[in-house]
């Protein structure tokens, strides 16, 4: 019996430690977008479309973007290549073009950075319907 409640206490003694752990305050930066996937619904096929997504550094360092990769070379991304410090909003706009593209489409942008969290993922969807022929 006397092993039975030292055993408990060990481990209420571990779990204690744990959760002590996960309450230290984060040090660094940290990307937060404010959606994470953004659907352009039917378009037609050559169109080019584009999209903002806005983040916030929710962390407390700067946020250095250090690269945005897309899935494809029909998806163009800018973002800003200054530092945001931490508080601040800043975007990444994503510029889509559908030429030679059929169907449904996801395509993901993977957003490099110093922060936390990296890498952070945002994602488009969209439908390209055939061009219509000219009459």
């Amino acid at each position: 019996m006397k092993y039975l409640v030292s055993l408990i206490l060990v481990g209420v003694g571990f779990f204690g430690i744990a959760q002590e752990e996960n309450s230290e305050p984060l040090t660094g930066a940290k990307i937060a977008f404010s959606e994470e996937m953004f659907d352009f619904g039917d378009i037609t096929q050559g169109d080019k479309v584009e999209h903002v997504f806005e983040f916030e550094n929710i962390g407390n360092e700067p946020l250095i973007l250090s690269d945005v990769r897309t899935t494809c070379g029909c998806t163009a991304p800018e973002w800003p290549r200054e530092p945001i410090a931490p508080g601040a909003t800043a975007s990444v706009k994503v510029v889509f073009n559908s030429t030679g593209k059929m169907g449904i489409q996801n395509k993901v942008i993977t957003v490099m950075s110093n922060a936390v969290n990296n890498p952070a993922r945002v994602k488009i969807v969209t439908n390209v319907l055939r061009e219509k022929p000219n009459k």
